[in-house]
């Protein structure tokens, strides 16, 4: 059975289970049996990555410090190994400490890359876009900039690269003084990450995820995110990890109904997805 016939016997399961969770608070990752971790070797290599359906996580490393804070469960090797292939790293101050807001992480953009590079070192059909925001004032590092520059195992250019080009590789993404790599839309609005409503914010996403199926193309790679934070965020049924299960079960369920061909969305970053989920989107590209 070859990989995309493997790839959609488990996506036509899922869709089809209902009861699945949607939603990972767990920090162990049991993958199932006979599976296929290089979920990328199946495409074609002439498909522009911004063509591609790519499941991402929102603040990818936030581990730490409790439940307002954390955005995720599963360690960075372990997002990797269930199928994430989109990160958003938050860094900040001289060593480039990964943070979530003000609460540190306990970790470095150095040793992330370092764990992103050992697993491509292993799966090297895959490719892994890495967004890097940095929140110190002033520029990012130029000797951080010039190393990654001269990485072969890096893409920095501003050319959206075709899948061939970049397998085994980190894709970096652009964003505001982090000017390496590949130019990003990203749909939301200004305080679309406040969730009052959740009707509300499952609409905007819909109507970003339908645009997506028009502007993915080969200049630029869009962005949504299903993720957001609860508003006034004193309310209990605003709590992150409600807010987190409420949205996942809705995309897995309503939100990337296949239409009569394949469909671009784009990345989709979100919260603490389940590996179902994850499945879930990755089986839009097939």
């Amino acid at each position: 059975m070859g990989v995309p016939v493997k790839i959609l016997c488990i996506f036509m399961l899922l869709l089809h289970n209902s009861v699945q969770s949607v939603l990972n608070d767990e920090a162990t990752l049991d993958l199932p049996e006979n599976y296929e971790i290089g979920w990328m070797e199946s495409l074609n290599d002439d498909k522009f990555i911004s063509e591609v359906t790519i499941p991402g996580t929102h603040d990818t490393m936030a581990l730490h410090a409790g439940a307002p804070a954390e955005c995720q469960s599963w360690s960075l090797e372990n997002q990797l190994l269930a199928g994430i292939r989109y990160l958003d790293l938050r860094v900040k101050g001289k060593n480039l400490k990964l943070v979530h807001g003000v609460i540190s992480q306990h970790t470095t953009f150095s040793d992330a890359i370092d764990t992103i590079k050992i697993f491509l070192a292993q799966y090297k059909t895959e490719a892994v876009l890495v967004r890097v925001k940095h929140e110190s004032k002033g520029p990012f590092p130029d000797d951080v900039a010039n190393d990654l520059k001269n990485d072969s195992s890096c893409w920095v250019s501003d050319k959206i690269p075709r899948i061939k080009d970049v397998r085994g590789k980190i894709v970096f993404v652009q964003k505001n003084n982090f000017e390496l790599g590949i130019p990003l839309l990203e749909t939301d609005e200004k305080d679309d990450y406040k969730v009052g409503n959740v009707g509300v914010t499952e609409a905007e996403i819909t109507e970003h995820l339908n645009e997506d199926v028009k502007d993915c193309k080969a200049d630029i790679v869009v962005l949504n995110y299903s993720s957001g934070k609860g508003w006034p965020q004193l309310r209990l049924d605003k709590a992150p990890r409600s807010l987190d299960k409420e949205e996942n079960f809705w995309l897995y369920s309503r939100s990337l109904s296949p239409p009569d061909s394949n469909p671009c969305f784009g990345i989709i970053a979100m919260n603490c997805p389940s590996f179902a989920l994850i499945q879930r989107i990755i089986g839009f590209n097939y």
